[in-house]
């Protein structure tokens, strides 16, 4: 009776020890995938506080069309107003509603980057020009922190649904990650006319 007592110990304790290491597996991952997260918002940040110093020194050519900044000016709203954290990274809609906004946003700067070539004087313009590479090079970092969010997410999203961390996943709460998808319509190729329309 001693011998069966003592070993239904050790089978309990290699099951609590078991379930611990799991859980501190998953919070490892989960902790990434919040990382991952924190640097795709760091460098939105940095796009929508670049956008204001471009719209500024876009308003100094004259004639250019309000029409444009304005709506760059609306999205980056709209973008700033709608924020995520790393609780919502579970609901899918609240995550497809920031990356909807994040979109709309890159749009309207690459209407406004294209309206610039009719623009020579604002073309020629130092402080745009630096604006502008540093747009294209936080456009870049924000695909790349993109990129590591949903490789992190995957990561974490494979070891809550592996058997039998499963189960200790869905004991502990610990929920699947939405990934960033393409935008729809983005697997057609994008128009290019530098005509004078």
């Amino acid at each position: 009776m001693k011998g069966k007592l003592i070993i239904g110990l050790v089978v309990v304790g290699l099951i609590v020890f078991f379930g611990i290491s799991v859980n501190n597996g998953l919070v490892e991952k989960e902790e990434k995938v919040e990382s991952a997260w924190a640097q795709v918002e760091n460098q939105y940040q940095r796009r929508a506080d670049l956008i204001p110093n471009l719209v500024n020194t876009v308003k100094g050519a004259a004639d250019f069309e309000q029409e444009t900044l304005t709506s760059v000016i609306e999205a980056r709203s709209k973008a700033t107003s709608i924020t995520i954290n790393a609780s919502d990274l579970n609901d899918p809609a609240k995550f497809q509603q920031f990356q909807q906004v994040q979109g709309k946003l890159s749009g309207a700067l690459s209407r406004l980057l294209v309206s610039v070539e009719r623009y020579p004087e604002l073309k020629a313009n130092a402080n745009f020009r630096d604006l502008q590479a540093q747009l294209e090079g936080t456009e870049n970092r924000i695909a790349t922190e993109r990129k590591r969010f949903n490789n992190t997410a995957q990561s974490y999203n494979t070891a809550i649904r592996k058997f039998p961390a499963s189960i200790f996943a869905s004991i502990g709460g610990f929920e699947r990650k939405a990934y960033f998808e393409a935008e729809q319509g983005a697997q057609n190729a994008p128009t290019v006319d530098f005509g004078n329309s």
